[in-house]
Protein backbone atom coordinates (compact mmCIF):
# COMPACT_ATOMS: atom_id res chain seq x y z
CA UNK A 1 0.00 0.00 0.00
CA UNK A 2 1.47 3.37 -1.12
CA UNK A 3 1.11 6.38 1.39
CA UNK A 4 -0.81 9.18 0.63
CA UNK A 5 1.23 12.21 -0.85
CA UNK A 6 0.84 15.21 1.88
CA UNK A 7 3.14 18.11 0.56
CA UNK A 8 4.20 20.92 2.50
CA UNK A 9 5.96 24.02 1.54
CA UNK A 10 8.12 25.63 3.71
CA UNK A 11 9.25 29.51 3.08
CA UNK A 12 10.31 32.45 4.77
CA UNK A 13 11.24 36.38 5.23
CA UNK A 14 11.54 39.03 7.46
CA UNK A 15 8.44 40.48 8.40
CA UNK A 16 6.88 44.19 8.39
CA UNK A 17 5.98 43.89 12.26
CA UNK A 18 6.46 40.99 14.98
CA UNK A 19 2.86 40.67 15.59
CA UNK A 20 1.75 40.25 11.59
CA UNK A 21 2.36 38.24 8.80
CA UNK A 22 3.15 40.88 6.12
CA UNK A 23 6.69 40.67 4.46
CA UNK A 24 8.99 43.58 3.79
CA UNK A 25 9.66 42.26 0.27
CA UNK A 26 7.89 39.53 -1.27
CA UNK A 27 10.59 39.41 -3.82
CA UNK A 28 13.04 37.89 -1.41
CA UNK A 29 11.46 35.08 -0.03
CA UNK A 30 13.15 32.52 1.01
CA UNK A 31 11.48 29.21 -0.66
CA UNK A 32 13.11 26.04 1.29
CA UNK A 33 11.22 23.75 -0.72
CA UNK A 34 8.39 21.28 -1.38
CA UNK A 35 8.59 18.64 1.66
CA UNK A 36 6.57 15.05 1.31
CA UNK A 37 5.14 14.77 4.28
CA UNK A 38 4.71 17.15 7.63
CA UNK A 39 7.41 15.74 9.44
CA UNK A 40 10.56 16.42 7.07
CA UNK A 41 9.01 20.02 6.27
CA UNK A 42 9.49 20.55 10.14
CA UNK A 43 12.93 19.47 10.18
CA UNK A 44 13.92 22.06 7.22
CA UNK A 45 11.05 24.91 9.24
CA UNK A 46 13.12 24.61 12.43
CA UNK A 47 16.78 24.46 10.80
CA UNK A 48 16.25 27.71 9.51
CA UNK A 49 14.01 29.34 12.23
CA UNK A 50 17.07 28.61 14.26
CA UNK A 51 19.89 29.78 11.58
CA UNK A 52 17.92 32.87 11.29
CA UNK A 53 17.52 33.23 15.52
CA UNK A 54 19.41 36.62 15.41
CA UNK A 55 17.02 38.67 13.45
CA UNK A 56 13.87 39.10 15.40
CA UNK A 57 11.54 39.92 12.34
CA UNK A 58 12.84 36.76 10.14
CA UNK A 59 9.66 34.09 9.96
CA UNK A 60 9.64 30.73 8.34
CA UNK A 61 5.93 28.97 7.95
CA UNK A 62 5.05 25.85 7.08
CA UNK A 63 2.32 25.78 4.71
CA UNK A 64 -0.06 22.25 4.20
CA UNK A 65 -0.50 22.45 0.24
CA UNK A 66 -2.33 19.21 0.78
CA UNK A 67 -4.95 21.48 2.30
CA UNK A 68 -4.99 23.84 -0.36
CA UNK A 69 -4.76 20.76 -2.98
CA UNK A 70 -7.89 18.65 -0.99
CA UNK A 71 -10.09 21.35 0.93
CA UNK A 72 -12.21 18.29 1.93
CA UNK A 73 -9.97 16.34 3.05
CA UNK A 74 -9.40 14.73 6.19
CA UNK A 75 -5.95 14.56 6.53
CA UNK A 76 -4.67 14.28 10.61
CA UNK A 77 -2.37 16.84 11.56
CA UNK A 78 0.40 16.46 13.91
CA UNK A 79 0.12 18.14 17.77
CA UNK A 80 1.56 22.19 17.34
CA UNK A 81 1.40 22.36 13.72
CA UNK A 82 0.77 25.79 12.23
CA UNK A 83 -1.75 26.16 9.61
Amino acid sequence: MTTKQLPHLVFGGELVSLGGTEFRDLSRLDIVGVFPNYASAHTAWKAKAQSTVDNAHMRYFIVHLHRLLEPGSTAESAPGQRT
